[in-house]
């Protein structure tokens, strides 16, 4: 018999008045149009708490039936970063030999290639999973729904926290991602959606010569 639901009076909510409203969407647009994808990291470490704080951010996300579908595993061991590094460029390598000539003209203007020193240099590495079916206390699979939708809001929101808490990320996708599992010791349900790329950018650090669609190329208004 499924349990009766349990609600809550809201009390994190608070109103705000119009302009303050207009002001705080205005600065978080803002600021997130400072975000910008790096590829030349810094070995500075994170201080300590910040990852922390950004996890904790993005694990409020919703998720279908609240089953709240992720894990994250945060990789600062040097040699267990090299080992990812060393994974994961061999699949690039075949990635880059094997690729369509259209998406790696698609690809030519970031100037990406199969080196991925970064992973190497910057101080976090955070694989993210998604779990494909929870497993009850007697062994039998628990049904997880809307997984990827869930997991894809927590990345975005992992990527804002870290953007606002002052660090740089790289969506680092290689594929196929099972070695994660692997190295990682990760169980078989889950899977490799996402490995973040976490610090601050190298002092000599650019970002390709590139623009955002506009708002109204993205937005439709009914």
């Amino acid at each position: 018999m499924a349990a009766e639901p349990r609600f809550v009076p809201l009390t994190t909510w608070h109103p705000l008045e119009p302009e303050a409203m207009q002001l705080r969407g205005r600065e978080f647009a803002d600021e997130l149009a400072r975000r910008r994808t790096v590829r030349q990291f810094s070995d500075r470490p994170i201080p300590d708490g910040v990852l922390e704080d950004c996890l904790r951010a993005a694990a409020t996300a919703p998720s279908g039936a609240h089953i709240q579908p992720w894990h994250f595993v945060v990789v600062r061991d040097p040699a267990l970063k090299h080992r990812i590094r060393e994974a994961a460029e061999r699949e690039e390598r075949e990635f880059y030999a094997t690729a369509p000539a259209e998406w790696l003209e698609a690809l030519a203007p970031l100037g990406t290639d199969e080196v991925k020193e970064y992973l190497d240099v910057a101080p976090a590495l955070i694989a993210v999973f998604a779990e494909r079916y929870g497993v009850r206390p007697d062994g039998s699979r628990l049904t997880h729904y809307y997984v990827q939708e869930s997991v894809g809001i927590a990345m975005g929101m992992l990527i804002a926290a870290l953007h606002h808490a002052g660090l740089v990320t790289l969506t680092h996708t290689p594929s196929p991602m099972g070695f994660l599992n692997e190295l990682l010791e990760r169980p078989a349900r889950e899977k490799a959606m996402l490995l973040l790329v976490v610090g601050f950018p190298a002092a000599d650090a650019r970002v390709p010569d590139i623009v955002r669609k506009p708002l109204n190329e993205v937005v439709t208004w009914r």
